[in-house]
């Protein structure tokens, strides 16, 4: 769980500001408030608990451990205090704790003074707050993620941001940016604490697959290019130290290049790769006018991602997003591929879920039954087992989420949880059938 989608608290505790904070609207009257983890955590250790949960994976905010997001501008002891009670907690209950470092919540300071990933910069203020958090926790955590669908934060968030984005470099650069701040960070672990704290760590990447819209070659490498696009853009400079040769073919300006001190900083930078996978498209091959002003990394793709083929959809789409379609064939293609283009990587299925719309109108015992959840975690999960079967190394598998809370791009609108959370009545949490369903499962 990323703490700023559940901690709150944003005010409270020497915590400061990031950029998620102006970001959130919960409709809940109360937008520093997200799901109260931050006062509840003892009680959200229980529903794990309850669940038969042995690990949790959850995020740290760099601006509850740094407020301004520097080592010089002061180490909040509270926000480490919070932290080291929340780890005591999991640990006293039975369940491993499985930390990520970033899941999208940057100091507004550093946002304000450097533009945040855009400057090189935040390679040094990163390493500087991993290397807080491992002298802090690194005793009793064993399992670190850096950073959390640099995707996400990197070529969507930069694509986007206000007030000046520029589309044909930001995605770029920002990327180019998080590669090295992970890798650093990454570095410091393994040179400094991984043999006397006996951990591992890694970085989660979002993964979809892609499936030829036709039989034909151009679909073939159309579906090819958009997984370089999106995964192999991340995973090749970790892999063997560079961007993958369609990326650097393809794109005009705008995609750095790798000193060799950063290849041999980025390559093999990882114990293991998270795989936060939901859904899958289809690719047509695409082709642009060579005139066109090309503003957008889509664009270079030269491939059409489409959620059906002639009228039919790639699979039922969630009643909580738009954007979701079940296929949960896709995680074990996109893992066996993987594992074959990436010299067969130690994984961890980081994140995976099913979305419901939130209608606060429908009584909360017919929300609890959520048949649909379980049949989708059951469908990956058998994926997952497919994908092992050819090889894959994959070593555990992660729900989101524990509970319904706010959503990156939702909102509040949708529900993931495995527990149902009663936004008008306090943020209680009801253990949905998946909940009851989890706990059977574990047992079996």
């Amino acid at each position: 769980m990323d703490m700023v989608q559940t901690e709150g608290a944003g005010d409270e505790g020497g915590r400061g500001p990031s950029t998620w904070d102006h970001n959130i609207d919960d409709g809940i009257g109360d937008k520093d408030r997200a799901v109260d983890s931050y006062h509840r955590y003892k009680e959200d250790v229980q529903l794990l608990k309850y669940m038969g949960a042995d690990t949790y994976r959850f995020s740290i905010s760099w601006s509850r451990i740094l407020p301004d997001g520097t080592v010089a501008g002061g180490v909040n002891q509270e926000g480490i205090n919070f932290y080291n009670s929340f780890i005591y907690e999991l640990i006293k209950n039975g369940i491993t704790p499985f930390v990520t470092l970033f899941h999208f919540d940057l100091p507004q300071a550093l946002q304000d003074k450097y533009e945040g990933f855009l400057s090189r910069q935040i390679v040094d203020d990163f390493k500087a707050y991993a290397d807080i958090c491992f002298q802090n926790f690194g005793d009793r955590v064993k399992y670190w993620t850096t950073i959390n669908e640099p995707q996400i934060f990197g070529p969507y968030g930069y694509k986007t941001r206000n007030p000046n984005p520029k589309p044909a470099t930001d995605p770029y650069l920002s990327s180019h940016n998080i590669i090295l701040a992970h890798a650093a960070a990454a570095k410091l672990y393994k040179e400094k604490y991984q043999t006397t704290q006996g951990g591992e760590i890694g970085v989660s990447p979002m993964v979809q697959w892609f499936e030829p819209y036709g039989d034909t070659l151009h679909d073939k490498d159309a579906a090819k290019r958009a997984f370089d696009f999106l995964v192999g853009w991340f995973m090749e400079p970790l892999v063997f130290g560079d961007y993958p040769f369609i990326m650097k073919a393809l794109i005009r300006d705008g995609l750095p290049e790798f000193t060799e001190a950063e290849k041999s900083l980025v390559k093999g930078s990882f114990d293991f790769i998270g795989v936060n996978y939901y859904t899958s498209r289809y690719t047509l091959s695409q082709q642009f006018d060579k005139d066109d002003n090309y503003s957008t990394f889509s664009q270079y793709q030269y491939a059409e991602l489409k959620v059906d083929r002639n009228g039919k959809p790639i699979g039922d789409r969630t009643p909580g997003s738009t954007q979701m379609y079940i296929y949960p064939q896709g995680l074990r293609d996109a893992l066996i591929y993987m594992k074959k283009e990436y010299n067969n990587p130690k994984f961890y299925v980081t994140e995976n879920g099913y979305p419901e719309k939130r209608n606060d109108t429908i009584p909360i015992k017919t929300v609890l039954k959520d048949n649909a959840r379980i049949k989708y975690i059951k469908s990956h999960l058998s994926a997952i087992s497919e994908a092992m079967k050819k090889g894959v190394n994959v070593n555990g598998y992660f729900m989101w989420a524990l509970m319904d809370c706010m959503e990156v791009g939702s909102g509040y609108t949708a529900r993931f949880g495995l527990a149902y959370t009663d936004y008008l009545n306090n943020l209680n949490r009801i253990p949905k059938k998946s909940a009851k369903w989890l706990k059977s499962f574990v047992k079996r």
